[in-house]
């Protein structure tokens, strides 16, 4: 087999990060560098701000991740940016470096979906993972169900109407004042508390989700009940929308027939949703998840998403311009 390199490039968001990827399976490097100290302040990401850090971040993370894997420009076989969804400003950032470097150094472009990217992260840390399956996919922007027919093939067969769940998880972090990233304050919190308090849970005839109501009640419940124990209402919200997303899979294999399921996203680095799904497997299901550290938005899941678009003939041109509104299998 040949061995092809890919260079990985993330700023969706608030990480820069640049990795080198042998044959979309293997990590030569990983550099993440994260914004999260800077966006801490003002409780959520500033697209203004995160842009400029990507500018002054991304030839240092692309010099250390080549440094890291011991190679040079002329080692990478082709280039693989993120080109959406996520904050314009910050994909332009990404995309614009990858299109001069491909240009200068003569090498391919491929440009990568975001979500694509989560997907391909479980083939990092899964070697024997193959298409088809399906996919939880969750994280701050992004929550649907996947079904993954080829490594270059998706269909979208249910998907959050409102909210996306890693949403719900900061907006509640935020209004209860935990602060920001929401996410893993919540899990962490709610590791001491019981959930013993009912909260709404939305049920669709489809295999779509909704998050605004319950994200609504808890909000309201805590304005009402300042006092209330906030352990307990994180385990409690933890414990309804896991299940809101079982629920769904669950329906999703018995339409499919499919019993193998992915988890995707920086939401699927919560313990406790983590815990659950594994339960599936008393069901004959059989599940995977990423390693925790390829979770949340980095570029080794990028290069290798890229590979496999890449092996399927889809190269780019210097044409190709961010889309932040980038739905799943559009090119």
């Amino acid at each position: 087999m040949k061995k092809i390199i890919t260079l990985g490039i993330e700023s969706s968001c608030d990480e820069t990060s640049v990795a080198v990827i042998k044959n979309g399976r293997e990590i030569l490097s990983n550099v993440v560098y994260t914004q999260i100290k800077i966006h801490e302040q003002y409780g959520g990401v500033v697209p203004e701000i995160a842009s400029r850090n990507h500018i002054e971040a991304i030839t240092k993370v692309t010099e250390e991740a080549l440094k890291e894997a011991k190679m040079t420009f002329n080692d990478i076989d082709v280039i693989t940016p993120t080109y959406g969804p996520g904050l314009v400003g910050a994909l332009l950032v990404g995309l614009s470096y990858a299109k001069g470097l491909s240009y200068a150094i003569n090498k391919p472009l491929v440009g990568v979906n975001h979500i694509e990217g989560h997907i391909a992260a479980n083939y990092i840390t899964h070697k024997d993972l193959k298409p088809p399956f399906l996919c939880m996919m969750t994280s701050g922007g992004n929550t649907q169900i996947i079904h993954v027919k080829n490594y270059c093939e998706f269909e979208e067969i249910g998907r959050t109407r409102d909210d996306a769940i890693g949403e719900a998880f900061d907006k509640i972090a935020r209004v209860i004042g935990l602060g920001y990233p929401g996410g893993p304050k919540i899990d962490k919190l709610a590791k001491g508390g019981q959930a013993n308090i009912e909260l709404p849970k939305t049920h669709m005839d489809n295999l779509d989700f909704s998050f605004s109501g319950i994200k609504t009640a808890i909000i309201n419940l805590y304005h009402k009940q300042p006092d209330i124990n906030k352990a307990d209402l994180c385990a409690s919200f933890e414990k309804v929308v896991t299940e809101m997303l079982a629920e769904n899979v669950k329906k999703a294999i018995e339409k499919t027939g499919v019993k193998v399921v992915a988890l995707a996203g920086g939401v699927s680095a919560n313990e406790y949703l983590r815990k659950k799904f594994l339960e599936l497997e008393k069901q004959g299901v059989k599940v995977y998840m990423p390693d925790l550290k390829l979770c949340t938005d980095n570029a080794a899941m990028i290069g290798s998403a890229g590979y496999y678009r890449y092996m399927n003939g889809d190269i780019s041109d210097l044409k190709l311009n961010a889309v932040p509104n980038l739905k799943i299998g559009e090119r």
